[in-house]
């Protein structure tokens, strides 16, 4: 979390069982990609953990370590893996066809992302309760738009009811975090997207439920 250590790791232990659960409910193998999205981000989490922990321990190397990591997650592997995650669950049809496409936008934002973390340095420092994490971008609107695009509106994209749900419900904490804590827009951002993920377990709560339903009216 964006908060402090404690939280953070209470955070991402909380995420890492759900997460946890989440897989073993994913009955197809097609499944287990956006099944996993909470054990991710509970990975995630628990390295912003770190993170905090490095501030007070005065444990530099550590700390730009866990720096790259944080920031392998949040600019390369989430714009890539969600709308992959989201396709792959998809039944044929156009949604599928536009999810490849935005699937791609992913791939050459995280490329790009990758590219500046690579040439430039990532740095993360305590201000106030949160963390910034600084690193250049250029081209900031362009980026963060067809971010938004892959790791939100590819939820929105899809066929099934409570992925759409996910996806308008982060649209809307992308948007308080920008507005409200900009400074800190990376960790607040992630952190939000994390409690959110809590909504992945329930799209497959509720497929368990309509199979189980399905098996009834076969009797």
């Amino acid at each position: 979390m964006c908060f402090s250590a404690s939280a953070s790791f209470a955070a991402g232990g909380f995420l890492l069982g759900l997460g946890v659960i989440t897989l073993k409910v994913a009955r197809q193998p097609t499944e287990k990609p956006f099944a996993a999205i909470p054990l991710l981000f509970a990975v995630q989490q628990l390295s912003e953990g770190v993170i905090w922990w490095t501030f007070s321990h005065d444990a530099p190397l550590l700390n730009t370590v866990m720096s790259y990591v944080y920031s392998f997650f949040s600019h390369v592997l989430w714009p890539v893996y969600v709308p992959l995650a989201v396709l792959l669950i998809e039944p044929p049809g156009w949604r599928k066809k536009t999810l490849w496409g935005v699937v791609t936008i992913g791939i050459a934002v995280a490329s790009y992302l990758l590219y500046v973390m690579v040439m430039y340095s990532v740095v993360s420092r305590p201000i106030g309760q949160h963390i910034e994490y600084v690193s250049p971008h250029f081209f900031a609107a362009l980026t963060m738009t067809l971010y938004l695009i892959a790791t939100t509106a590819s939820l929105l994209m899809s066929s099934h009811t409570r992925i759409r749900i996910f996806g308008a419900v982060s649209i809307l904490a992308f948007v308080a975090a920008y507005i409200f804590y900009a400074k800190w827009f990376i960790s607040v951002w992630c952190f939000f997207a994390a409690v959110l993920s809590v909504l992945v377990y329930f799209y497959f709560e509720s497929q368990g439920e309509r199979s189980w339903q399905s098996r009834l009216k076969k009797m």
